[in-house]
């Protein structure tokens, strides 16, 4: 079985580029505790918005979906699950929520994991929540002919709870020790997660539950106020090869986990710089709605969603973004391009 070295490995990854990604991850963590002290209101409308928007990328990427409508509704707990996939999504809520409000009281445990899979599929029939897998799973993967092949072989069945209680062990003594910078060894313990496959289902869903929860614990909490996994939805063909790639030769133990820890350092600092560009976008609060809306435009290239509006602009209603829209389109300010759910808008030269 794959023996999990959280004492050794982690020091053969400080290439130049990941010591550069630490370094900017750590002065972004200084600005994230200065936001928190001083605009708390502005970040609680950041957090509904980043809710919704996790929920939606995680269980997306698994081919799990509901109208952005039912989903809001869902997330906001305004309405109840009415097929299989709203009550994943539902789990997903309570299971993010918990993470969210009570992380500090959640220490890396197999048992804790085992709670947490559990709650994901409370809303759920499926009797499979809180158990490990008890029959042999692999991880495949469909070309677009179809047809399926075999991309990696998990630790099997019997063994998955001996993994498991072995990867939660190491992790949680190289933490303790501190030897190393948690964010080297949080990206090692999601990958090896990941490799280990412990549930028969809902474990890419559980990674990105668990990615928080240790990020959280560590101090970097930007995944409460800009979706983490909407970010990795975004970019899922790089995760999938960078997981391909650092999963090879996993079990012999000679496995490179370079290429997904740089990955996930970069997922990590995009969402950095959108929790600063977001926040500092709020300061123009002191302006007229009508201008702080223009001035997303004034800010961001391309072509710009009624959505991101909302994002920038969280405490401003959709009816007065719809209204001051019509009025830089009379103006001439923008132009409409796209149609119905593909509409967006651009600034004229």
């Amino acid at each position: 079985m794959h023996i999990f070295d959280y004492q050794k490995i982690p020091c053969n990854l400080l290439t130049p580029e990941i010591v550069n990604m630490l370094s900017a991850l750590h002065e972004f963590k200084g600005k994230q505790e200065l936001y928190i002290e001083t605009k708390p209101d502005v970040l609680t409308a950041l957090l509904d918005i980043a809710k919704i928007q996790s929920t939606k990328a995680s269980n997306k990427i698994e081919g799990i979906y509901t109208s952005d409508e039912r989903l809001e509704a869902l997330v906001m707990e305004k309405a109840e699950p009415r097929n299989r996939s709203e009550e994943e999504i539902v789990g997903y809520r309570e299971v993010l929520t918990t993470v969210h409000e009570s992380y500090e009281y959640i220490p890396v445990r197999p048992n804790n994991i085992l709670q947490l899979h559990r709650d994901l599929y409370s809303f759920s029939k499926s009797d499979l929540g809180g158990k490990f897998k008890n029959i042999d799973n692999v991880i495949a993967e469909s070309g677009k002919d179809g047809k399926q092949w075999v991309r990696f072989i998990p630790v099997p069945a019997f063994q998955t709870p001996e993994a498991m209680e072995q990867l939660c062990s190491q992790f949680d003594n190289a933490i303790d020790e501190g030897r190393y910078d948690p964010l080297i060894l949080i990206p090692m313990f999601i990958l090896d997660f990941l490799c280990i496959h412990p549930f028969n289902d809902g474990n890419g869903r559980m990674s990105r539950l668990l990615t928080l929860l240790l990020l959280y614990r560590s101090g970097y909490i930007v995944g409460k106020y800009i979706s983490m996994e909407m970010l990795i939805e975004k970019s899922k063909e790089t995760y999938y090869e960078v997981l391909q790639d650092s999963s090879y030769s996993w079990h012999e133990g000679t496995n490179d986990y370079i290429p997904f820890v740089k990955y996930y350092l970069g997922i990590m600092l995009k969402g950095y710089k959108e929790f600063q560009d977001r926040v500092e976008h709020l300061n123009y609060r002191k302006l007229s709605k009508a201008d702080r809306v223009k001035a997303v435009f004034d800010k961001k290239l391309g072509i710009i969603k009624k959505s991101d509006i909302v994002v920038f602009c969280p405490d401003i209603s959709e009816t007065t973004i719809e209204r001051t829209l019509k009025e830089l389109l009379e103006n001439g300010y923008i132009e409409k391009v796209g149609k119905a759910r593909a509409t967006g808008y651009v600034r004229k030269e």
